[in-house]
């Protein structure tokens, strides 16, 4: 080929940060251009990931450096496919890689899923993360609440529900988040498997981590260790899932005398749901599940034994589920792009390749893998988008600069400068809150307003009105309402978005 290449990245998580990273890093003359639908960049590792998990989120020190680079340019604030569509970037890019990550829960056929205090945890983490296109509240009423899931986002949402205020309160949680964590009256949180110790999803580090929240008791029961031969296989195979075990062990073993903490998280093993039960009045009164047992190769079968827990509300932590892209071929029962290997290829018809067009992520191979294994599946699109460069198949971009179509449209975007702006009063923020109980102050607190975010974005004088608690988060302008600036709520974007207000 000859000639700068000019690529688009939809999507500033992580997965989009790598693939731009190792593209910028490639034999090829390439411009590259990010494109984020919110104003802040990082995806999942700002919007997705617990706020009481600063190591995770030390993920950002790395993508910060890739993007303060300079190489990369950022168009935060760009929907792709409502401000520009994906035809008009491919008028203007030689190549374009999908990057939108899985944004939506899995869903749950099990009778009275809808019923209102079924709750999906997307929606839920989506909320103490402060992502602006949600409510801003959050129905904290249960006592007793059941978590359907063994992975570490099951895990994130039963640790957020009984972790008190004190110790929350040291991360960036926004103050609407703070202050009803603060009242939320939850003694009991009951996480649910249908599979044993040896198939849980947990890592190691997450469910240790469990064991350490203040004035918390983890419970196991004894009578949910069971391993049949292919557990015992995993087992073999697999340091983690001994780890897993080990810890899950050590929670058994402990002394029921011992638990006295106010708040009690329950892991429940080989109970598989089966049934959300309703009240006279509509409301969730209790899960049904069924008693499971091994089947000798690690999977399970049920037993028809019934147990019926009181609860007043449901988490459903089954996995995450991607949202098409207008113009992109779109595999709505796996909820991915097909693709070959990166290559994007129709979903219809003989499958064929769809020219310049490449995915990466969780969009690309689904919901599974930890953050950090984003990198090596972007080094297999990219390798294939560098082939087919040095090929000669791309097809030349036909239309002038995409900043042009922007601002003739009135889409209000912001940069990378714009977003250090942002990332800078987040900070004074947090050092405006106040002293911390335990000593120091907060290290930010993120703004979850729309408006306000591109306000800062853009250097304009925007004034902290003294936040010091956050218990009168209502009058904090920081927090805003969704649909601000035009942009679509969760309700309006998710026709299965089952969080409150839906």
């Amino acid at each position: 080929m000859s000639g700068s290449l000019k690529v688009a990245v939809i999507g500033a998580g992580p997965a989009g940060i790598y693939a731009s990273d190792i593209l910028a890093k490639s034999d090829l003359d390439v411009s590259i251009d990010l494109f984020e639908r919110l104003p802040a960049p990082y995806g999942l590792v700002r919007y997705g990931v617990a706020p009481d998990h600063p190591r995770i989120k030390q993920i950002i020190v790395a993508l910060f450096r890739i993007l303060q680079r300079g190489d990369i340019r950022l168009f935060a604030n760009v929907e792709v496919g409502r401000d520009i569509s994906v035809e008009e970037l491919r008028q203007r890019y030689d190549a374009i890689i999908i990057a939108t990550g899985a944004d939506r829960d899995a869903k749950l056929d099990i009778e009275g899923v809808d019923l209102p205090q079924s709750y999906g945890a997307a929606d839920f983490v989506s909320w103490y993360d402060g992502h602006p296109d949600y409510p801003r509240t959050w129905p904290l009423e249960a006592r007793q609440v059941a978590v359907i899931g063994v992975g570490n986002v099951a895990l994130d949402v039963a640790r957020v529900l009984t972790k008190h205020l004190p110790e929350m309160i040291t991360t960036d949680v926004p103050s609407n988040v703070a202050a009803q964590l603060a009242a939320n009256p939850v003694e009991e949180v009951h996480v649910f498997g249908r599979r044993g110790p040896a198939q849980v999803k947990f890592t190691p580090l997450e469910l240790r981590e469990l064991g350490h929240v203040s004035d918390v008791d983890i419970i196991v029961s004894e009578e949910d260790f069971d391993f049949d031969e292919g557990s015992q296989r995993t087992l073999k195979s697999s340091n983690q899932q001994r780890q897993v075990v080990k810890t899950l062990t050590s929670y058994a073993s402990r002394d029921p005398e011992d638990h006295k903490a106010s708040r009690r998280i329950y892991l429940h093993m080989f109970e598989a749901p089966e049934e959300i039960l309703a009240d006279e009045a509509g409301n969730v009164r209790a899960l049904v599940t069924q008693r499971t047992e091994l089947t000798g190769d690690g999977s399970v079968e049920g037993t028809g034994a019934l147990t019926e827990w009181p609860v007043q509300a449901v988490y459903r932590a089954v996995g995450y589920f991607s949202s098409p892209i207008p113009g992109v071929p779109f595999d709505s029962l796996r909820g991915v792009v097909p693709n070959i290997a990166g290559r994007v290829v129709e979903a219809t018809g003989d499958g064929a390749a769809v020219d310049g067009l490449y995915a990466t992520g969780w969009i690309k191979r689904g919901p599974v893998g930890l953050i950090g294994s984003t990198k090596s599946d972007a080094q297999e699109t990219i390798a294939n988008l560098v082939a087919d460069a040095e090929a000669g198949v791309l097809r030349a971009p036909t239309a002038g600069p995409v900043e042009d179509l922007l601002e003739a449209r009135g889409v209000s975007f912001t940069d990378w400068q714009g977003w250090e702006l942002l990332d800078a009063y987040e900070q004074q923020l947090g050092s405006q809150w106040g002293p911390l109980p335990s000593g120091g102050t907060r290290e930010r607190v993120k703004v979850i307003s729309r408006k306000k975010m591109m306000e800062i974005a853009a250097g304009e004088d925007v004034e902290s009105l003294g936040l010091a608690s956050g218990e009168d988060w209502a009058a904090d302008p920081f927090v805003g309402e969704p649909g601000e600036l035009g942009s679509p709520t969760a309700p309006q974007r998710f026709e299965d978005f089952t969080g409150p207000n839906s």
